[in-house]
C-alpha cells in the first residue's frame, strides 16, 4: 500500500519491470489501471477487506456444502433409489461453489499481491475474481430461470426430471462454463471488455427481474385447488418463500444496478473513480452468499444457526 508518487517505481522494483513492458499490460489496459487503483490507499484498504471477508464466509460455507455433496453423491453410489437423484437447483449450486472458490484463491492472491505490491500476482488474482464475477452472473440468471420453471410452469418443469432432463441441464451447465470462459478471455484481450460488461448485467438484471416478479405473482395468489382449512397453512408456506424469492431479488438488483454504475463509469473513461470501482466488490458479496445458505438451509445443515439465536434470545429474557 503505497502513494502515488512512489507506486510506479515499487511496481518496476517488485515486478522486475514485467508491467513496464508491453507483455501484459497490453493486453488489456484497463485491467491494467484498475489493478493498479486497489495498490492506491483507501481503495487497497476497501480490496483487502473485502478479501478477508470473503474468505472468512465464503470458504468455510463451500467446504461444507462439498462435504454434503460428496455424502450425496456416495449415497446415490449405495442405492438406485429415484429419491437420491440430484435436483436441478443442487447441481447448479454445485458449480457455482466450484466457481466461488476460483474467486477465493483470487481473494489470497490479491492479499498476497498488494501486500508485496506485486502486479504479476494481483493480475492472476483479479482474472480469478472476473472469471468468478462472470460464472455468478450466468448461474443467477440459470437459477432465477429454474425457479421460474418449477413455479409458473411446474408441468413443464416436472417433465424435466427425468433422464432427458438431466441431459438437458448437463448440456447446459457446460455452456454456461463456456460463456464464462469467452468472456473471460474478452477481458484477457480486451476487445470490446466494457460492452460485454454491459450488455451482460442489462441482460441478467432484465431476465432476473421478470422471472422473479412472475414468481412472487404466482406466490401472492392462492392456487385454484387451495380449501379454505388449508389456506392458513399455505399462506405461510407461501409466504416464507415470498420473502425468500425477495431476498434474493433484492441482492441481485443491488450487485447488478451498482455494477452497471461500474461499466457506465468505465465507459466514460473518467480516472476519478478508483474508489467507487473498488467498492462494487462490496456490493457482490451479498448475492454471493445467498445461494449457498439457502442450500444448507434446505439441506438442513443450519440448524445450530437457530439453536444459537434461540439460545441468544432466551439470555436477554
Amino acid at each position: 500500500m503505497v502513494n502515488d508518487t512512489d507506486l510506479d517505481t515499487k511496481i518496476y522494483m517488485s515486478s522486475n519491470g514485467s508491467f513496464a513492458h508491453p507483455n501484459i499490460s497490453s493486453i488489456n489496459s484497463q485491467l491494467y489501471s484498475n489493478m493498479k487503483c486497489l495498490l492506491i490507499r483507501p481503495s487497497s484498504y476497501i480490496f483487502v477487506s473485502f478479501n478477508f471477508t470473503n474468505i472468512i464466509l465464503l470458504l468455510p460455507l463451500c467446504i461444507l456444502i462439498l462435504y454434503h455433496g460428496f455424502q450425496q453423491w456416495s449415497q446415490r453410489r449405495s442405492t438406485s433409489s429415484a429419491a437420491t437423484t440430484m435436483t436441478h437447483c443442487d447441481s447448479f449450486t454445485y458449480h457455482v461453489v466450484i466457481i466461488k472458490l476460483i474467486g477465493v484463491i483470487g481473494c489470497f492472491l490479491g492479499c498476497f499481491g498488494i501486500y508485496w505490491v506485486n502486479l504479476s500476482i494481483i493480475a492472476v488474482g483479479a482474472l480469478c475474481l472476473y472469471f468468478t464475477w462472470y460464472g455468478q452472473i450466468f448461474f443467477d440468471i440459470l437459477t432465477c430461470v429454474e425457479r421460474y420453471l418449477a413455479v409458473v410452469h411446474p408441468t413443464t418443469y416436472l417433465s424435466l426430471r427425468n433422464e432427458r432432463g438431466v441431459r438437458i441441464r448437463n448440456v447446459t451447465i457446460f455452456c454456461v462454463w463456456m460463456l464464462s470462459f469467452v468472456a473471460f478471455v474478452f477481458v484477457i484481450i480486451n476487445v470490446a471488455f466494457n460492452i460485454v460488461d454491459f450488455f451482460l448485467l442489462v441482460v441478467s438484471l432484465i431476465i432476473t427481474t421478470f422471472c422473479s416478479l412472475s414468481v412472487l405473482r404466482v406466490l401472492t395468489h392462492p392456487g385454484p385447488g387451495e380449501r379454505k382449512r388449508n389456506r392458513e397453512r399455505v399462506d405461510k408456506s407461501k409466504l416464507r418463500a415470498f420473502y425468500t424469492i425477495l431476498i434474493i431479488l433484492a441482492m441481485l438488483v443491488l450487485r447488478f444496478t451498482w455494477s452497471l454504475f461500474r461499466a457506465v463509469l468505465d465507459v466514460s473513461g473518467r480516472s476519478d473513480v478508483c474508489v467507487l470501482i473498488t467498492c462494487e466488490v462490496w456490493f457482490s458479496l451479498p448475492s454471493s452468499l445467498v445461494l449457498p445458505l439457502l442450500f444448507l438451509h434446505r439441506a438442513g445443515k443450519l440448524v445450530w444457526c437457530k439453536k444459537i439465536i434461540q439460545r441468544g434470545r432466551g439470555s436477554f429474557k
